[in-house]
């Protein structure tokens, strides 16, 4: 299962819905893997605790190999391995936004995908965390998912660019990878009483649009758990956030 977490919009919640889903798999069980494909490297900050010339090039030198004919080790990726049990990351630094255009003048748009091939026979479940722009990296990641996660931080913005997202995930699908699935909207920092966000899922929900069933509560536990470079599974088991996040990393398995 390759699953790839994207909204063009920034601040919803899109790392933390990747790591912590990641974590979630990897604490029952699940051999897990996390490529954060973000040259802004949040999920590989939040789930190894390292920053700037600290952080291994991951990501980054993978996509250098594809662009050297010469490579010895063309196409390969260092993969970090992080404190907690079957979750390991492949990291991202800020030298994926100097590559792209690189890539994007190779047409290497499908090397993603082949790296997933060769790297789902050692893990289970592969997580993508992307930009937040229909740029290469997230093309490669949806060419190279099977399934997508759509964030929405119940902002009326976020509301308006939902159509457009998906007609936008439709036509990639249709073009280059029609195994993809959307799995659904997932509507995080949700705040039950207010009536702003709850009148936006009412609409969304009236116009047919593909909303999970679990709704991710705001809280300050989130914030603290970044602060700590731990995911909730780990900082607080039994908090609610951490079971909503459980309950939503179920459904998906079940679906």
């Amino acid at each position: 299962m390759r699953r790839v977490v994207f909204n063009q919009k920034g601040g919803v919640g899109k790392s933390s819905i990747a790591c912590n889903l990641a974590a979630v798999s990897a604490s029952q069980g699940y051999r897990t893997l996390l490529i954060d494909l973000d040259a802004q490297a949040n999920s590989t900050h939040y789930l190894t605790g390292l920053t700037g010339d600290d952080i291994p090039m991951g990501i980054a030198d993978f996509f250098k190999q594809t662009l050297s004919a010469t490579a010895f080790r063309k196409g390969k990726v260092d993969i970090y391995e992080t404190p907690y049990d079957n979750l390991h990351v492949v990291t991202a630094t800020a030298e994926l936004a100097d590559l792209q255009p690189k890539l994007e003048a190779k047409h290497k748009i499908n090397k993603l995908r082949k790296l997933l091939d060769e790297l789902s026979e050692d893990y289970e479940r592969i997580y993508l965390d992307t930009p937040p722009a229909l740029n290469f990296y997230t093309v490669s990641a949806l060419i190279a998912a099977d399934r997508c996660l759509i964030p929405f931080d119940c902002d009326s913005f976020s509301r308006n660019a939902l159509y457009g997202l998906l007609a936008e995930i439709e036509e990639l699908k249709e073009d280059h990878n029609e195994d993809l699935e959307v799995e659904g909207i997932v509507v995080n920092q949700f705040q039950p009483r207010a009536s702003l966000p709850q009148l936006l899922l009412d609409e969304l929900l009236e116009e047919g649009l593909p909303v999970l069933p679990v709704n991710l509560m705001m809280s300050v536990k989130m914030r603290e758990s970044h602060q700590a470079c731990k995911p909730l599974i780990y900082l607080d088991r039994s908090h609610k956030l951490t079971q909503q996040f459980v309950e939503l990393h179920d459904l998906l398995e079940e679906a």
